[in-house]
């Protein structure tokens, strides 16, 4: 609400005469309801409301039938214990590798002259016609064979040591016998299906109308004869194809030096005897299994309601007939190929310069000897107490 001072001079009037206003209203009252003793006459009452409709009572369902009562899984077999495998045996501490010799330097490889670039090849000319092959002269008988030397007699090996004998294995106890298997209630059998009926007969299309002939096409007109090309010039010979420089000798390989001698390998130790495996321990019986209980009754099958038959189709139009198809004339034939006339032969390629004489390649320098490789260092004892097996 405003508060300013030219609201303030509004509202002090207005407030003033809406009490004088209130008071006369009041003091009318007063001496009205004393003058007047009539009272009012009551208000009509409303009218009742109408009452809801009964409701329609809920369609009752037919009552679902009864679902198979499951039957008691059968509880699993126990299963046997695993036996004990026997300890694996403590296998021989592997001797340390001795360490691998230095591997030597190789010595650098030569340089190798740089090759003259090579000049541009002539045409190659054509070959004369190849002459006959002499008769080859028969083949002489070659001397007989000498007789071979004898082989020497190969030593007998020493005789291998026997193994020892392994354990009998021990048989596997028999395998229990399952119980019998319950038969299954007997399937209900299907209603027989209805019969199908028969479909109209198809109708037959209509004669098609005939169809006219095309008009004969005009003949082709004769084509001009082609005139004959005038003989081209005669080639100019060919000339000779000089002879290829002999081929210069390569240099002589160097001689190969020989390997040094290996030495012997020293002789293996003796295999000791393996201990003989344990037998292995009988395993358990297996327990009996309980006896299946046998499955209840299926329930029958509901009848299927009877199929309705269907309804006659109507019958199809009947079509036209295709129209008869005209001949196809026959067309004139055409005119023969003129003859094409002998291709001449080629013209003489040019003279191409001699090649230049190659020249020789320089020698390459002597290998180096290889230097003698090391010897391997002795391999150490083994000892029965080794640090790698309690891992220190």
């Amino acid at each position: 609400m405003t508060t300013s001072p030219k609201w303030r001079s509004v509202l002090a009037p207005a407030a003033m005469a809406a009490a004088l206003a209130a008071a006369a209203l009041a003091s009318a009252g007063t001496a009205h309801a004393q003058d007047d003793t009539t009272p009012h006459p009551p208000y009509p009452a409303k009218p009742a409301h109408p009452a809801h409709g009964a409701k329609p009572a809920y369609p009752v369902h037919p009552a679902k039938p009864a679902y198979p009562v499951h039957p008691v899984k059968p509880e699993y077999p126990v299963k046997p214990v695993k036996p004990e495998y026997p300890a694996k045996p403590v296998h021989p501490v592997k001797p340390e590798y001795p360490a691998k010799p230095v591997k030597p330097e190789y010595p650098a490889k030569p340089v190798h002259p740089v090759k003259p670039e090579y000049p541009t090849k002539p045409v190659k000319p054509e070959y004369p016609a190849k002459p006959a092959y002499p008769a080859k002269p028969v083949k002489p008988e070659y001397p007989a064979k000498p007789a071979y030397p004898a082989k020497p007699v190969k030593p007998e090996y020493p005789a291998k040591p026997a193994y020892p004998a392994k354990p009998v294995k021990p048989d596997y106890p028999a395998k229990p016998a399952y119980p019998a298997k319950p038969e299954y209630p007997a399937k209900p059998a299907y209603p027989a299906k209805p019969v199908k009926p028969d479909y109209p007969a198809k109708p037959a299309y209509p004669v098609k109308p005939v169809k006219p002939e095309y008009p004969s096409k005009p003949a082709y007109p004769a084509k001009p004869v082609k005139p004959d090309y005038p003989a081209k010039p005669a080639y100019p010979a060919k000339p000779v194809k000089p002879d290829y420089p002999a081929k210069p000798a390569y240099p002589a390989k160097p001689v190969k030096p020989e390997y040094p001698v290996k030495p012997a390998y020293p002789a293996k130790p003796v295999k000791p005897d393996y201990p003989a495996k344990p037998a292995h321990p009988v395993k358990p019986a297996y327990p009996a299994k309980p006896v299946k209980p046998e499955y209840p009754a299926k329930p029958a099958y509901p009848a299927k309601p009877v199929k309705p038959a269907h309804p006659v189709k109507p019958a199809y139009p009947a079509k036209p007939a295709h129209p008869v198809k005209p001949v196809k004339p026959d067309y004139p034939s055409k005119p023969a190929h003129p003859v094409k006339p002998v291709k001449p032969e080629y013209p003489s390629k040019p003279v191409h310069p001699v090649k230049p004489v190659k020249p020789d390649y320089p020698k390459h320098p002597d290998k180096p000897v290889k230097p003698d490789y090391p010897k391997h260092p002795d391999k150490p004892k083994h000892s029965g107490h080794d640090k790698k097996q309690h891992g220190w």
